[in-house]
């Protein structure tokens, strides 16, 4: 398993973990403004809104929280707006990474992101500069438990996705951006709930890092990760297991 795939696991564990934390929910209510404002406020008819609304669900946040999210983002309340942005840089050991922000003062992130990068050693690029690195995809994770590979493979290929590829736990089910929501749909319609589904960049190819290097990369990870206004950072690395396995027994 690339490290890169596990490093995915990782943060999701941590987003379950951290599911109560005010910060979160901050975030998770950025993206339901977001999605309401771009699609409408109804989530039938708007499906990153209902993803959006899934995951904070997912995290339990307050149902109260999610219908003043949506009404922001609507209009029917009035609140911060925030745009989209997208970071391009390096981290210690040459990591392309794409950091996806919302924010109501891009000059404010901007200057934040560019100073946690430098302090661990990292750098922020120009637009465009590793964006070729990387591929939109649909992502559909079902666990093994849910359903049988005949029957993934089945509803993958009957559903238009690309490919399903097995982890230890888990089948991966991946798609072009625009067949996503047809897919998950799919999915959903056989009576298996995802445990994780979401339109992401995926790596066209890895860069190793140095074993030595390693720890000072993923504190940089959980430094972006951790900013109020990151809502994703999608990396390149490749990390031997037995590096992060090592690293995480550590923490």
């Amino acid at each position: 398993m690339a490290g890169h795939s596990k490093w995915a696991n990782r943060v999701h564990r941590k987003s379950r973990q951290d599911a109560k934390r005010s910060r979160l929910f901050a975030k998770l209510s950025r993206q339901i403004i977001v999605a309401a404002r771009q699609g409408g406020p109804d989530p039938e008819k708007n499906i990153r809104l209902r993803l959006a609304i899934e995951a904070a669900r997912a995290a339990s946040m307050p149902a109260e929280n999610i219908q003043h999210a949506i009404k922001r983002g609507s209009g029917q309340i009035e609140g911060a707006q925030y745009e989209e942005a997208m970071y391009e840089g390096y981290g210690p050991g040459g990591a392309a990474l794409m950091i996806s922000v919302l924010t109501d003062n891009r000059q404010r992130t901007l200057s934040e992101i560019r100073h946690i990068l430098k302090n661990a050693g990292g750098s922020l690029g120009e637009a465009g500069c590793v964006t070729w690195l990387f591929e939109q995809k649909g992502v559909i994770v079902v666990p093994k438990s849910a359903a049988d590979e005949d029957t993934i493979l089945l509803l993958a290929a009957d559903a238009g996705a690309e490919d399903v590829l097995v982890e230890e736990d888990y089948w991966e089910i991946r798609t072009a951006a625009q067949d996503f929501s047809k897919v998950l749909e799919t999915v959903k319609a056989a009576g298996i709930e995802p445990e994780r589904a979401e339109v992401t960049m995926i790596p066209i190819t890895t860069s190793p890092v140095p074993d030595e290097t390693a720890p000072k990369l993923l504190r940089l990870l959980d430094a972006l990760e951790e900013h109020d206004d990151v809502q994703a950072v999608y990396s390149n690395f490749e990390i031997s297991d037995e590096i992060l396995d090592r690293i995480e027994g550590t923490e």
